[in-house]
């Protein structure tokens, strides 16, 4: 599974999508970081690429920030009914040049 603890980590969910774009560009802006995670799983793998992509195309343009990876795996886990289930992970590292 793919793991990091970092707190330049943006987890993408159910919140409304700016609020992960402004995440990601106040972590180069704001906190300096020269990496930031995006992480995702299931159906919120969609939103993730378009978080990068608004992120760095359109917020970050004069910071040079670029896609320098990209993960994908699956981790198991038990659903509400006790059943096990895969489920998909991408985890996509925004980075200056």
């Amino acid at each position: 599974m793919i793991e990091k603890t970092n707190e330049n980590v943006v987890f993408i969910g159910g919140k409304p999508f700016m609020n992960y774009v402004t995440g990601v560009v106040m972590q180069f802006t704001t906190k300096g970081e020269k990496e930031v995670v995006i992480k995702a799983r299931g159906k919120f793998i969609a939103r993730a690429v378009d978080v990068a992509e608004v992120a760095t195309k359109r917020f970050l343009k004069e910071h040079e920030i670029s896609v320098k990876d990209i993960k994908i795996d699956s981790e198991e886990f038990e659903n509400r009914e006790g059943k096990k289930v895969n489920v998909s992970i991408i985890e996509i590292t925004l980075a200056k040049k």
